[in-house]
């Protein structure tokens, strides 16, 4: 099931952020007013499953209005307790790989046997424009009706790795909503997908037949965090993706694993008649047995929370020391140096650190 439109509410209703609905052709587009959630009503919303609140929360969480980020923090503090106990599965691969129609059939298998499944599918930013498609429920049509499913498009914002600064706490809010599974689906462009592993518990890693040429071209760094390396559209071309899963083993073989007790394979599949997919599910949960038993779970994820606190510090420190007057003003000026060629990078970092001991201006 995909987010549904906000109900209607009084004319007198105090209101929030306002949205610009598109009316038909050649007509001015209306404004829709929102009534501002209390904290209260969010975590209620969130904890008995109500779709529509887990959206307008997972808004203000990804929201960059300093106004919002209290108020979020507030309702990310009262819900961690209802958390962490979906499977966290990071999927990536090349574009071009099937990537939606595995996260469909795959969704709708778990949907099957009663699991519910959020799907958090970033799509890139425009560099330029700063927009971005966001088509992913397009390309996911039987699943956005699933009753048990929840697709979430969000733009990663020019952050690298294709996962917006906000997906960990989307994460969460899907958790305590009650989702079972929660799949974060990379933009797949081959930048730090390590920032995917790292808040995730399972790591799967699409590839295409006829490794070859493409197995010189992919970057270590994925098959090193990589938990599983699917071989998919192996219908197209079983000889070539038996070839493709042989090579892929071999790469496998020769790196050091991330984990002590598990040992990454390759596999073939093909999303698009279904083939493979259960094997896929039946190693994950593998994995986790794995895992738990071990004690490698906990603190993987426990890691994975002091990871975030240094994402979030770095984040916070570099958006509060930009937004003093005395620092952006000089901050504008050098880049137009840097720019002109008058002074070099280094010089204009150098300078700009020397505020980082100087007590903003009044």
């Amino acid at each position: 099931m995909t987010e549904t439109a906000p109900k209607s509410v009084p004319q007198n209703a105090p209101e929030t952020l306002r949205t610009l609905s598109g009316g038909p052709k050649g007509q001015p587009r209306k404004t829709v007013r929102r009534r501002v959630l209390s904290t209260d009503e969010i975590v209620d919303g969130i904890l008995a499953g109500d779709r529509t609140i887990l959206s307008r929360a997972i808004t203000l969480v990804e929201s960059r209005n300093a106004r919002h980020f209290d108020q979020a923090q507030d309702v990310l503090s009262r819900l961690m307790p209802h958390t962490g106990g979906s499977q966290r599965i990071g999927i990536t691969g090349v574009p071009g790989v099937g990537k939606s129609t595995f996260i469909e059939a795959f969704g709708k298998n778990l949907t099957k046997t009663g699991k519910k499944v959020a799907v958090l599918a970033v799509d890139p930013t425009s560099a330029r424009s700063g927009g971005s498609i966001l088509g992913d429920k397009t390309r996911m049509n039987e699943l956005s009706i699933d009753p048990n499913a929840y697709i979430r498009p969000s733009p990663s914002s020019g952050y690298l790795g294709g996962v917006n600064r906000m997906t960990r706490e989307t994460i969460l809010l899907c958790e305590a909503a009650g989702f079972d599974v929660v799949l974060v689906e990379t933009v797949g462009a081959g930048q730090s997908e390590i920032m995917v592993a790292q808040m995730t518990d399972f790591f799967l890693v699409l590839m295409l037949p006829g490794a070859g040429d493409e197995l010189q071209g992919i970057k270590k760094g994925v098959l090193e965090i990589a938990d599983l390396i699917a071989v998919n559209k192996a219908d197209a071309d079983p000889a070539k993706a038996r070839e493709a899963k042989r090579e892929y083993s071999s790469a496998l073989r020769i790196l050091q694993p991330s984990s002590h007790h598990w040992r990454p394979q390759s596999i073939m599949v093909s999303a698009l008649i279904n083939d493979g997919l259960d094997q896929v599910w039946d190693l994950i949960n593998q994995h986790r047995t794995i895992m738990e038993n071990e004690g490698e779970f906990t603190a993987k994820r426990a890691r994975q929370q002091r990871d975030w606190m240094w994402t979030m510090l770095r984040d916070r420190l570099l958006e509060t020391f930009t937004a003093r007057e005395d620092v952006a003003g000089r901050l504008k000026a050098l880049e137009a140096d840097v720019l002109a060629g008058s002074t070099n990078p280094t010089a204009a970092v150098e300078e700009m650190l020397k505020f980082i001991t100087k007590p903003p201006s009044c």
